[in-house]
């Protein structure tokens, strides 16, 4: 065994230990590939997403140098009619690609000749008679051994963008290691004769130079749009749902925090770190920022491009949004307009992304914190301001006064007027939802909520193990709060407000355009 050779399966054995879901299925799919022209697969996915775990877990399942079968008895792929056929057959050569930059001199410069060195060695020592003890370009060394010994390789990569990430302005290198890549997996005999199959795992997907993809060969799969690859992404609802039976976790808060992720073959997709932290930790809150700054969030929201903020605003308000994704190059640093920064949110993970409509949203409540503490630092002027004085604005609405949220909702609604593309009821809604933004926390905001005569604009329904009372929002254009009073009435309180009759605040909100006034009006039910 080595670090780079047939490193072993400790690594999946403690991932075993841990709570843990399986998703062994993942092995049968690339047990398919298997020397076919598919055999080369790509999939990125956000960090906190299982990347390394799925990467570790191949590594156990084809390294021939261990005894793998006790590890995956009882799960999933034991069941495959693939499973003995590959299990623990072939050379796996294994790349988590920030170790090599974390142990770069230059931070860069130095890494893809450090990557073929360090493998290199390890396959002299594994094969000395078929390497030679001058060769210096990896995939000759390997097409040596495959030609002598008729063995082929698997090769795992994690983390394969870190160089795109880290070294995001180092071109040359950049360039260096795609053609490293390259000349692994080209195609041809030396690729036909020497890789049985490679797995490329990282955040970003693979890079573009204008419209090709670098490695042209490899099939890919994204936060995009992950294909056949979606129960795979991040924890499905059934599994969380498990995990929740399990540990005595309250599963209506585990969808509140870490759901929102969604693709046309699986509609509810969790962030698995996340679910997991909850549990070990036997609390839910924002674990995102423990794991990474919102300095690196607001750096890219507040890039100067046509329609960025107002699309920023646009969703912090509730609001999905319409992207185009195809322009993006896959790197940290090219971006030509407001949609290639939004697709690069919808890899690190800050945004869902719908393939079918493609529109774009905040997902859950934890990612939307994140939002929050990096929008709560910029300039935005009112829309920072509204973030931060949110939990005034719930407490003087419970409180009935009205004069205060009107000030509030002038400041937060001029604001998201300034930057959007529409001034109507839309924006009036985008507004309130901005100006009671960290009341998401305490509350589930249903647009458009079925009242029994019709349907409440806004509702707000406290969550689990609060003592918020229930609110419901009627807005209205161009008329007056007592109208919006008054159609709350009308429309009594059927369905989900039913249970939260005794405990329910009214409130009517009104906006002038022509005055740009706002009229509140707030009444206990």
């Amino acid at each position: 065994m080595g670090l780079y050779l047939n490193p072993g399966h400790e690594a999946f054995r403690q991932i075993r230990r841990s709570v843990y879901v399986d998703k062994t299925e993942l092995i049968d799919f690339i047990n398919s590939t298997i020397e076919t022209p598919a055999k080369l697969t790509s999939f990125s996915r956000p960090r906190r997403f299982g990347k390394s775990f799925a990467a570790k877990m191949l590594c156990a399942y084809y390294d021939k140098s261990c005894d793998s079968g006790e590890l995956f008895q009882g799960l999933k792929i034991s069941e495959k009619d693939s499973y003995e056929e590959y299990l623990n057959k072939f050379d796996v050569i294994y790349w988590d690609i920030t170790r090599f930059i974390s142990r770069s001199k230059s931070r860069g410069t130095d890494v893809v000749a450090d990557i073929q060195s360090a493998t290199i060695e390890e396959l002299r020592k594994a094969y000395p008679e078929y390497v030679d003890v001058n060769e210096l370009y990896l995939p000759d060394a390997l097409y040596g051994i495959s030609q002598e010994t008729t063995n082929k390789f698997v090769i795992i990569i994690d983390e394969w963008d870190a160089l795109f990430r880290e070294a995001k302005d180092d071109v040359a290198v950049q360039k260096e290691y795609v053609q490293l890549l390259r000349g692994l997996f080209k195609g041809g005999p030396a690729t036909d004769e020497t890789i049985a199959a490679a797995y490329m795992t990282g955040i970003l997907p693979i890079k573009k130079y204008g419209t090709e993809s670098a490695l042209t060969d490899f099939r890919e799969y994204t936060m995009a749009e992950p294909s056949i690859l979606a129960d795979y992404v991040g924890f499905t609802e059934e599994e969380v749902k498990a995990l929740c039976a399990k540990y005595h976790m309250d599963f209506e808060s585990m969808q509140t925090w870490y759901d929102g992720y969604s693709f046309s073959k699986i509609q509810h997709v969790y962030s698995p770190n996340s679910v997991i932290l909850a549990i070990q930790n036997d609390i839910y809150r924002n674990y995102w920022t423990a794991s990474e700054t919102y300095e690196s969030l607001k750096k890219y929201i507040e890039m100067n491009f046509d329609g960025l903020k107002g699309a920023i605003v646009s969703m912090l308000g509730g609001e999905e949004v319409k992207v185009k994704i195809n322009t993006f190059q896959n790197d940290m640093t090219s971006f030509n307009n407001k949609d290639d920064v939004l697709t690069l949110l919808i890899h690190l993970g800050y945004l869902a992304y719908d393939s079918t409509t493609e529109k774009l949203s905040i997902p859950n409540l934890e990612v939307a914190g994140a939002f929050g503490d990096a929008v709560r630092s910029t300039d935005w002027e009112y829309v920072s301001i509204a973030i931060q004085d949110s939990d005034d604005l719930l407490e003087a609405t419970i409180k009935g006064d009205s004069e205060k949220v009107e000030a509030a909702l002038e400041r937060t609604h001029e604001s998201v007027a300034s930057v959007l593309e529409y001034n109507n009821e839309a924006s009036l809604s985008a507004a309130v939802i901005l100006a009671y933004y960290t009341a998401r926390r305490y509350y589930e905001i249903v647009h458009e909520l079925p009242t029994g005569k019709g349907f409440a604009d806004l509702a707000f329904l406290p969550r689990r193990n609060t003592e918020y009372p229930a609110l419901i929002v009627e807005l209205k254009y161009d008329r007056d709060a007592d109208t919006a009073i008054r159609q709350i009435k009308e429309k009594r309180y059927d369905g989900r407000l039913k249970e939260y009759f005794d405990n329910l605040i009214m409130v009517g909100i009104n906006y002038d355009k022509d005055t740009k006034k706002h009229n509140c009006l707030i009444e206990q039910a």
